[in-house]
């Protein structure tokens, strides 16, 4: 007779869902991950996807074939909808297709995605960057402003074609402020004939009084210094208050307003915990912050529930900053107590979280960085920023075709990555309008906002 192996259930394929598996190889234990894309993604290069550095291959290779030598491990592609806690079920669907998948041990790290503070409206018109997609639609949107610039005659419609506001200072903010502009003044320079691309503006928007306000006042004014020189706007102590097809409202700390005429709007000012967060709070009773974020216990389960663990950017915990080092951190100390328990050992006790620095680059050649008390800008910075970046793409082929990429980019001021499509630019926001599990009749050629007696059925099964 044969006893079962104790079972793991991981959600999410991002940095802590990624590594919590890969910690588990050796452990006595069975692991089923399960994601919403096939991919595992690199989060911190979205936005050189987005600017055609790179191309999303090259940040997101498929999470099945980097586990594929770890034979305990399961990889299932699927949006997970609920958890059920007192029956130990994760109930999870492939487009309108639904499954449960019982647990043992549950590890729940699906991240956090865009806020818009309430306003969500304002995703219409300015995406985020959290997702390969969103990366895709902002390159369409970029690069289809200058392509419509190009045959436009009206000189006021081509400079709102050509100006950029990014909401949100900290290092997406600042990377893509800084890559959009080096776009326009070097690697477009001689594409267009009817204006000159150095012309662009863009605008870096935000409510504190500094950029990168995680690093300190002295990284922040020096990255400030140098996206000015770029012929980066920096404006602070602004927030956005509205959002539309045309342009985006500013309120001045001073209680001024201004209207910003622009075509092109990136998001990078907030983030929210995923849904799942809520589904174990109204389970559980467990808190969250403001942001959506669960608070768990010291050892990083979720209270009243040892056997569950929320981890990354979904977890609320002391000092630990929304960075790929805490889902790293928080990953394998999640994995090394189910080990433990699953194996009869010594159980590790509470999570301390080792603050290896935080980095930035703001433009070729130059960045910032804060490790303990040193504070590195420039050059030495940028190297410092791109050997961590490249150490921590997953996969082989991944690094070197990023290195590659890399070099042509930043000897040439060529982008490879240039390629748009009108999906790309419409595919979103055509779903959302389709509303839920469109998907799933989209496929099966059902007439989109008809509900059949098949999909009645398949609408959600599990839930009757």
């Amino acid at each position: 007779m044969t006893t079962k192996r104790h079972h793991v259930v991981i959600i999410g394929s991002g940095f802590g869902g990624l590594f919590s598996a890969q910690a588990l190889k050796k452990a006595d234990v069975d692991v089923t991950l399960i994601a919403r894309t096939s991919h595992h993604l690199f989060q911190p290069l979205l936005y050189q996807v987005a600017t055609g550095v790179l191309s999303e291959g090259e940040i997101a290779p498929a999470t099945r074939e980097i586990l594929r030598r770890q034979k305990n491990a399961q990889v299932l592609l699927g949006l997970v909808d609920d958890i059920d806690l007192s029956a130990q079920v994760v109930k999870w669907r492939f487009h309108d297709e639904y499954q449960e998948t019982p647990y043992d041990s549950l590890i729940v790290a699906t991240g956090a995605g865009q806020s818009y503070f309430g306003n969500d409206h304002f995703a219409q018109y300015a995406p985020g960057m959290k997702t390969i997609d969103d990366a895709l639609e902002l390159r369409a949107r970029i690069f289809n402003a200058f392509e419509v610039a190009e045959f436009t005659e009206d000189e006021e419609e081509r400079r709102k074609l050509l100006t950029f506001v990014v909401a949100g200072a900290g290092p997406t903010g600042v990377e893509i402020a800084g890559q959009i502009r080096e776009l326009a003044a070097a690697t477009l320079r001689k594409d267009f004939r009817s204006f000159d691309p150095a012309s662009a503006r863009v605008i870096l928007v935000d409510g504190a009084d500094q950029v990168l306000p995680p690093f300190g006042p002295k990284l922040g004014k020096a990255t400030k210094k140098k996206l000015e020189s770029l012929g980066v706007e920096v404006q602070l102590n602004s927030f956005v208050t509205n959002v539309d097809d045309s342009g985006v409202e500013v309120k001045r700390k001073d209680g001024t307003t201004d209207r910003i005429e622009c075509f092109c709007k990136v998001w990078a000012a907030g983030v929210q915990g995923s849904h799942l967060g809520q589904t174990l709070a109204e389970q559980s009773g467990v808190e969250l912050d403001k942001a959506g974020r669960v608070l768990v216990e010291p050892d990083l389960s979720l209270p009243g529930n040892p056997n569950v663990f929320v981890i990354g950017d979904l977890m609320s915990y002391p000092d630990v900053p929304g960075m790929a080092q805490g889902a790293i951190q928080s990953a394998r100390h999640a994995a090394d107590i189910i080990a433990a328990r699953a194996e009869g050992r010594d159980v590790p006790g509470a999570f301390h979280y080792f603050d290896k620095g935080s980095m930035a680059t703001i433009a070729k050649y130059s960045g910032v960085a804060k490790i303990g008390p040193l504070r590195i800008t420039g050059f030495i910075a940028w190297i410092a920023w791109l050997f961590l970046h490249l150490l921590y793409i997953a996969g082989f082929k991944q690094r070197v075709t990023t290195l590659l990429s890399w070099t042509i980019s930043f000897v040439t001021n060529g982008r490879s990555q240039r390629v748009v499509t009108n999906q790309q630019l419409v595919g979103r926001l055509a779903i959302e309008e389709l509303g839920p599990h469109s998907s799933g009749r989209l496929i099966r050629g059902t007439v989109p906002g008809a509900v059949d007696g098949a999909d009645a059925e398949r609408i959600n099964p599990l839930k009757k």
